[in-house]
């Protein structure tokens, strides 16, 4: 009998289930569209119902489309958004507010008295993380003070706390397993990145209880079974990792010093740092887990883009200056360097390593003659600035210079924005050819959890890229390029 692997990306803006085979070759995928809701500027909700119902149907409709027979689906792994916080009542399962996105700002006010009560250290020193309502923590405590009888409930155990992760799971499991696994644990603002448990310390300066919370559990492992009124059998659940830990297994990062970047929805990009924490981090950059199994650690450094493929969305969907994303590369191609033309997308704040979260989108250094054509191409440039905002300080980070980056996600298809990329970082750029490396990611945890890969060394064949963009800009040009990216930035700082 084949062994094949369920694997479930539940994104930001879609969910996706791949039925990947023990070759890592895709067999069948089926994706849904998910509604953002946005009650107020900087908010950013999502529906938690429509997540595990769009969950429930793309596994099944993934299966029924491989036409594989369920015993023949050996384990599940699920990647995940990590920091959007969910809240729901342990008895009836039903969340008492709306998912709150990793992209909403509603709780910089929190974020403010946090600085002002002097934890801002102590925060970074126990959980990696700079304090913003990126994070979970504050996410908790502001659904906890809003809703009725919020503390009160949580104090009384009658409500469960989860990212997505967890959500699927309690889920999947007929409402009887509650965990968590360390990469998502690692982005609350709550656990102890150096034993990886919940901080006690954290737990009473935020008040929150700790029944509310998960177990945390290593990204490679026993998650439980699914039951019998999710699929005809049960299935274990074996790797579980937030996406961006997903897609550096993906990429094959098994090494210290690896690097891949992720362009979706936000761009994230993550350097493998090994089994010890880099102390040493003054470029602004969260320290974070990448994964873990059994008793091995395997930490990173991450620089955290907000607003990327979503900025292209807005041109799409706000502006409607562009029907279809995919010509964005031909339209950038067709024009000139931009020169003084620059689109900073701080739509929900800046992210690594600027961290203002009360930065506004602006475009500067318009003309009559600037056009919608423009506007586009600024748009992906900007993506690739920001990259580049976060390598010049992983080269201060890690003192040495980066020679080379793995990329994957829905944007390594433009071929403007790669070939840009290149030339700006001055380095090659790697296409992965599964641009599902977040999927793949957590197939490789999850078969490797249930035992149809024994090592690492045998993902290492199936890793493959598919295009190798080199740089082609010369020094001075870049350097002129990017000095006008950097004015932007400190006016808009300022």
């Amino acid at each position: 009998m084949s062994q094949n692997i369920l694997s479930i990306d539940q994104g930001t803006t879609s969910t996706r289930a791949i039925i990947f085979n023990s070759e890592g070759k895709v067999l069948s995928k089926a994706s849904k569209n998910l509604k953002q809701i946005y009650p107020r500027p900087g908010w950013v909700e999502q529906d938690p119902i429509e997540i595990i119902n769009s969950v429930k149907f793309l596994s099944k409709e993934a299966i029924r489309k491989s036409k594989l027979d369920i015993e023949e689906i050996t384990s599940i792994g699920i990647a995940n958004q990590r920091e959007t916080t969910i809240i729901w009542d342990k008895n009836s399962g039903k969340p008492v507010y709306n998912a709150i996105v990793w992209q909403d700002n509603r709780t910089s006010d929190l974020c403010i008295d946090l600085f002002q009560r002097g934890l801002s250290d102590d925060i970074k020193k126990i959980t990696g993380l700079v304090v913003d309502p990126y994070f979970s923590s504050t996410k908790i405590r502001w659904i906890l003070n809003n809703i009725p009888d919020g503390q009160k409930r949580a104090e009384n155990d009658e409500l469960l706390f989860g990212t997505v992760d967890s959500w699927i799971i309690w889920n999947f499991s007929s409402k009887k397993n509650h965990f968590i696994d360390a990469t998502n644990a690692s982005r609350t603002m709550l656990m102890n990145i150096h034993d990886l448990q919940w901080d006690d310390y954290l737990l009473k300066k935020f008040n929150i209880p700790i029944n509310i919370l998960p177990e945390i559990k290593p990204s490679i492992g026993d998650f439980g079974l699914t039951s019998k009124n999710i699929f005809p059998k049960e299935i274990p659940i074996t790797g579980v990792a937030g996406d961006q830990s997903a897609s550096l297994y993906g990429q094959a990062c098994f090494e210290k010093g690896q690097i891949k970047c992720t362009y979706g929805t936000g761009a994230f990009l993550m350097i493998n740092s090994g089994s010890r924490i880099i102390s040493n981090n003054p470029g602004g950059l969260l320290r974070t887990l990448a994964y873990n199994y059994f008793s091995s650690k395997n930490y990173a450094l991450e620089g955290s883009i907000l607003s990327s493929g979503s900025t292209m969305s807005w041109l799409r969907d706000n502006l409607g200056i562009i029907s279809n994303l995919d010509i964005s590369s031909d339209i950038s191609k067709s024009l000139d360097s931009l020169k003084e033309l620059y689109f900073v997308p701080s739509f929900a704040g800046l992210g690594a390593p600027h961290w203002n979260t009360n930065a506004k989108a602006v475009i500067s250094g318009m003309s009559f003659s600037t056009n919608s054509d423009h506007i586009i191409r600024a748009a992906l440039e900007s993506t690739a600035y920001q990259v580049k905002d976060i390598v010049e300080s992983l080269d201060i980070s890690i003192k040495r210079s980066i020679t080379s980056i793995r990329v994957d996600g829905g944007q390594t298809s433009n071929d403007f924005l790669m070939q840009f990329q290149a030339d700006i970082l001055r380095i090659p750029v790697e296409v992965s050819e599964n641009i599902e490396s977040t999927a793949l990611g957590v197939a490789f945890m999850s078969g490797i959890g249930s035992k149809i890969w024994n090592t690492e060394n045998q993902l290492l064949s199936i890793y493959e890229h598919s295009k190798i963009y080199e740089p082609k800009m010369n020094k001075s040009e870049v350097e002129i390029l990017y000095s006008g990216w950097l004015d932007a930035i400190n006016k808009l700082n300022n």
